[in-house]
């Protein structure tokens, strides 16, 4: 699967901070119905304003895998790295892949060596596959002069569980070669969350993984929060009981949504999904007893 390279990366700009979406791979219209079950066609096709972006006439969801670039207060961050090339992973969608992602960050400009924060939202394998690049029969840094940070929340859950064995693959070849270079950061999160530089701050999301954090960036008056996956899809605006199927607990993940949903239409801050199709970004509106998200094009 790839996608065109030269494309320019599609930006918004929040409080003077330019956040520049850096694509990778559109997922497979199958995606949604396995990662939601209970997002049915029927549900989905439901909610019009959904339509043509989010989802087709058909209930079909559509689903990216992208990550986020900008520089503030000075840092170069970079939030989430995608799934990556070359990766022996059990989910045919995520295997093997050779997309331009590198090309694109570069050409946004954010050469990799350039980045001097890498921010994880969770330690699941389509949010950690650029941490590391192959270089000589091994799986090195892609971005060496960066510090990674996760949670230790996040951290010391993985680092204590059973791990089988596409997990495993998914940690020798995308954190542990990250940790061995010493460039691998835990990060306390609290209730009240982490400020990390002006205008940069670490929002605290579980339920989809313990120490799941989404990432917020201010400036001027102005906010935007890149969700990570404590949100996968738009529906779960409308719908915010429904949870992944991959939620490690899914009464957390949806209290979660409940609390950030509310946070986020209460205060106009946009919303920047990981996993949401162009256009990526919108405003959520109460609706009802629950939101939907008015789209915010980039420009």
């Amino acid at each position: 699967m790839c996608t065109n390279p030269s494309a320019p990366a599609p930006t918004w700009t929040v409080g003077g901070i330019t956040l520049h979406r850096i694509d990778e791979t559109p997922l497979p219209p199958e995606t949604g119905a396995w990662l939601m079950p209970d997002a049915t066609t029927d549900v989905v096709t439901q909610q019009d304003w959904l339509r043509p972006h989010f989802a087709d006439s058909a209930g079909i969801m559509h689903a990216d895998s992208h990550s986020f670039a900008f520089t503030v207060d000075g840092l170069r961050v970079l939030v989430d790295t995608g799934i990556g090339n070359g990766k022996t992973r059990a989910n045919p969608a995520f295997h093997n892949l050779r997309t331009g992602y590198l090309e694109r960050l570069t050409d946004a400009g954010f050469p990799p060596e350039t980045v001097d924060l890498v921010i994880l939202t969770h330690l699941h394998a389509d949010h950690i596959g650029w941490n590391t690049r192959a270089e000589g029969g091994a799986w090195v840094p892609t971005f060496p002069n960066a510090r990674y940070l996760v949670s230790r929340t996040e951290w010391e859950f993985w680092a204590g569980c059973e791990m089988d064995d596409a997990r495993r693959q998914m940690f020798e070849d995308s954190v542990y070669p990250v940790e061995k270079a010493g460039l691998l950061q835990l990060a306390e999160v609290p209730e009240e969350g982490a400020e990390l530089a002006a205008g940069l701050r670490l929002l605290p999301t579980p339920g989809h993984t313990p120490g799941h954090i989404a990432v917020e960036v201010a400036g001027h008056g102005e906010a935007a929060v890149i969700t990570g996956d404590c949100i996968h899809h738009p529906v779960q605006l409308a719908h915010p009981a429904i949870g992944s199927c991959v939620d490690i607990d899914p009464g957390q993940a949806e209290a979660t949504r409940r609390t950030l949903f509310a946070s986020l239409a209460r205060t106009g801050t946009l919303m920047l999904g990981t996993h949401f199709a162009p256009p990526t970004a919108g405003r959520v509106r109460a609706d009802g007893d629950a939101y939907r998200l008015t789209p915010v094009p980039p420009k």
